[in-house]
Formats: structure tokens, sequence, C-alpha cells
């Protein structure tokens, strides 16, 4: 009679996993934190310095230590910065001209991703993917082209063809982006729209758009981002006579870096790079859970 022999029972811990499983995934995990920590310090040191660096003096900045706290905290340097040194002036620029240009490529993105994505027409991929292939397009080999149409149409030196240049170049990837969340959204509550008697308008800025929020809402900090940090296309396009005053913050930080020459206010210009970081942190942080929500929103709609 032949017996069978039954193999060792294998111990598991509570969890369901056995004690070399359980050991090996707390060293992973370990690691992780480890390297998020590492990562987080990598990031946030230059911040912390920058700011502790613009309430400081140039001598404390340079003989004293890079991270040790300044003297005294005094506001007297973003004073300077926003008044002596038009930063001021140069941020509200640059507030109105990414204000009205997001609005314009949210507006005309989300009404072209939105039509590409739920109607069918012929050629309707071919314009699709004409204008995805914006994004490879490099914005340095534009400059030239769009100097000259811009002179020519005398928009050279005005906000007007400035706001035109970065909703153009800001379709793209909002398109891209609002095109595959359209699809994503559930077609029953449009049908039942299209039922009722609702427009096409209507159905888009009074449904569509609704649901879409978080898609939304993700696309309009991104392009917000980065219209902000844009200095190619400003130092190119705001050119000519008069255009100082209507400089963009990455311009005003340049000319000041640039002008001051060998006797550069170190502590003004830090106090600016504040001014100019401190904004987009903000953002970040209030729109945090719905960047994530907008990113993961499309597989549960």
């Amino acid at each position: 009679m032949t017996t069978i022999t039954k193999p060792p029972a294998t111990k598991t811990s509570s969890a369901g996993r056995r004690p070399d499983e359980k050991r090996d995934l707390k060293i992973a995990t370990g690691m992780s934190h480890v390297a998020l920590v590492a990562w987080a310090v990598i990031t946030a040191g230059p911040l912390l310095w920058v700011l502790l660096a613009s309430f400081k003096s140039n001598t404390e900045i340079f003989l004293g230590k890079p991270f040790a706290l300044p003297n005294q905290f005094s506001f007297d340097t973003y004073i300077n910065a926003w008044s002596d040194a038009h930063i001021g002036r140069y941020f509200l620029n640059s507030v109105f001209v990414v204000l009205i240009s997001t609005a314009g490529t949210m507006l005309f993105g989300a009404m072209a991703a939105y039509v590409l994505a739920r109607y069918k027409f012929p050629g309707n991929r071919a314009i699709y993917y004409l204008f995805v292939s914006g994004l490879a397009f490099p914005t340095f080999m534009a400059l030239a082209p769009l100097f000259y149409i811009l002179k020519g149409l005398g928009l050279l030196g005005s906000f007007t063809g400035l706001i035109l240049v970065y909703i153009a170049y800001s379709l793209p990837f909002t398109i891209f982006f609002l095109a595959a969340f359209f699809k994503s959204l559930p077609y029953e509550i449009e049908e039942a729209a299209t039922v009722d008697g609702a427009s096409h308008v209507r159905k888009f800025f009074q449904i569509m758009m609704p649901m879409a929020r978080s898609g939304l809402v993700s696309i309009t900090i991104f392009n917000i981002v980065g219209q902000w940090n844009q200095y190619l296309l400003p130092v190119v396009i705001m050119s000519g006579p008069g255009a100082d005053q209507k400089l963009l913050l990455t311009q005003g930080i340049a000319q000041i870096s640039v002008s001051a020459g060998y006797q550069a206010e170190w502590s003004t210009l830090f106090a600016a790079l504040v001014l100019t970081i401190l904004p987009m942190i903000i953002v970040y942080a209030i729109f945090q859970r719905q960047i994530q929500a907008g990113l993961t929103a499309g597989a549960v709609k």
C-alpha cells in the first residue's frame, strides 16, 4: 500500500504571507521611503536656500553658512524687488497674459477635443493627428517665423500677439489630453439630453463640461504652469518700442540679473525668484487633489 507523504506546511503570517515575503515587503517599502525622502531633500533644498537668501544681505549670502538663518527677517528686499526693480509690474503683466491665454486655450481646446472625441465625420482622425503633431514641434524652431508673422500683423510687442501664440502652443497637449478624457465619459447621459431636445452647445456646456470637471482642472493647472514659466516666446515677441513696460516676470528677473552687472543685489534677485515660485506652489497646494483626480478619473467615469 502506497503512502502519500504531504509536504510540510509553510508557516504563514497573520496577513496570509510567508515570513520571508513579509520581510522583503518591509525592505522594499523602507527603500522606497528612503528614496522619496532623498528626492524631497534634493528638490526642496535649493528652494529653501533661495528663501533664506532672500532675507540676507550680499555679505551673509557669500560669507555666511548657506543654510544659516539670516540675522533678521526683514521684508525690505521684497519691497525693493516689487517697487524699485519693477517686479510688481512684471508680475501683473504675467498674471494678465496667463489668465487670458489659459482661458482661451481651455475654451477652444475643450470644444475641439469634444468634437473630435464624440462626433464621427470625414477627416476626424486627420484633424486630431494634425493637432497632436504640434507636440513634436520644438518651440525654438518657430521663433524666427513667429517674429516676422507678428511683425507683419502689427502684433509684435503686444499682449495680444503673445496671448495668441500661447494659445496656439498650448492647444496640442490640451486637445490630446481632453480628447482621451471625453471619450471615457458615458454616452447614455448625452443621448438622453439629445432625446430631450438639447442642442449641441447646451450639451457641451451644461452636461459634458461639468462631467469633465476633474480633467479640465488638471489640464488648466498644467497650462498655467507652462505659460507662467515660459521665457523664449516672450523674449522674441515682446520686443520693439515700448516693450519694456510689457515685460513678463521671467524677462524681468533676467533683466535684473543682467543689468546689475557686478553690483548685483542678490537678495533682491532671490526675493523676485520667490515671488515667481510662490504662486505656482500655492496653485499646486490648493488643486493637488483635483489634479490627481483628473489624471485617474477617466477610468471610473
